[in-house]
């Protein structure tokens, strides 16, 4: 059978809602799992659409080499005239918060202070804004994320984390914002450029906000996760939210548009003084099937309806 539609991941439990939508709908779909795959430059494209679901927390999966394929691989079939939904111009944009924080500064958006590194060394006479959160550029999950009081507490981080330069030996220092632990932060889903929906998520202090009902369920059942949630944690916590300001979703739609995002999950928080910071841009959105059942229909479902859209879109 001739497939209209590839989807390109690695994590197959994240996809299955998205594929059985996809079946209840009758598209003739095919799939590319990166985890371990090849591609022959000269036989792609061989689909009239492609959806990159790639993420880039793949390496805390055992998946290391999952992440350079994905992009190899989109860069090939685009290159080949191939139709790529957050390809790898946005991919490329989720996997570097640098990058991220440049295009927010381009767009006169409220973001963290920043500075990349591949050296603590560097750091001792660049940077005097403590605390400060510790991230990897190529985030992820939450993973390798600290909250730091010093230059030393850097330091010694540092020299007892030995695979804290993971994926890609570089790390980057962000300002930190006091915030209401009550409230959260806001991550907003798009979907086509229009917002999706809104939800505050709350989490106790956890770094991992990843929407995804297996590494935070709704209910009381263990999550299936590459970061373990400390004992004494408590769950995350997911609330629809409705009344998101008018001009948080335009500041959303910005980025998506300047980013080439056609699904994106884009978070904010607010800070004690105000601000509406905005902190984070992920390519790779695992949609909250609660959140969206409180709005009053199934997110996967809408994904499917951009996705039927696109392919009767012309080549």
């Amino acid at each position: 059978m001739t497939v209209e539609l590839i989807v390109i991941h690695e994590h197959p439990e994240w996809q299955k809602p998205l594929f059985a939508a996809l079946e209840k709908r009758g598209v003739r779909f095919g799939t590319f799992d990166l985890k371990k795959a090849s591609f022959d430059v000269d036989l792609v494209p061989g689909a009239r659409l492609y959806f990159n679901q790639a993420s880039p927390s793949a390496y805390l999966r055992g998946s290391t080499r999952a992440v350079p394929l994905a992009l190899a691989l989109m860069r090939s079939l685009e290159l080949a005239g191939a139709r790529v939904l957050n390809g790898s111009r946005a991919f490329s944009l989720e996997l570097s918060k640098s990058a991220q924080g440049s295009l927010l500064k381009r767009l006169g958006i409220d973001h963290p202070a920043s500075l990349a590194f591949n050296e603590v060394e560097a750091v001792r006479n660049a940077w005097t804004r403590w605390p400060a959160l510790l991230k990897p550029e190529q985030g992820g999950s939450g993973a390798r994320m600290f909250l730091l009081n010093s230059f030393d507490e850097l330091a010694r981080t540092v020299a007892t984390t030995p695979d804290i330069w993971l994926p890609d030996n570089l790390m980057l220092l962000q300002e930190y914002f006091p915030t209401d632990p009550a409230r959260g932060i806001v991550r907003m889903e798009f979907l086509g450029g229009e917002l999706l929906y809104a939800m505050r998520v709350v989490s106790h202090g956890a770094f991992n906000l990843c929407p995804s009902e297996l590494c935070n369920p709704a209910d009381s059942s263990d999550a299936l996760c590459e970061i373990p949630a400390a004992t004494s944690q408590k769950p995350v916590e997911f609330y629809p939210y409705p009344e998101v300001p008018r001009e948080a979703v335009e500041q959303g739609r910005r980025i998506v548009a300047a980013g080439g995002l056609d699904v994106a999950g884009i978070e904010y928080l607010e800070s004690s003084d105000g601000r509406r910071v905005f902190y984070d841009i992920n390519a790779n959105s695992n949609l909250r099937a609660p959140i969206g059942q409180a709005f009053g229909f199934d997110p996967f479902e809408r994904v499917v309806d951009y996705l039927v859209r696109e392919l009767a879109r012309p080549l």
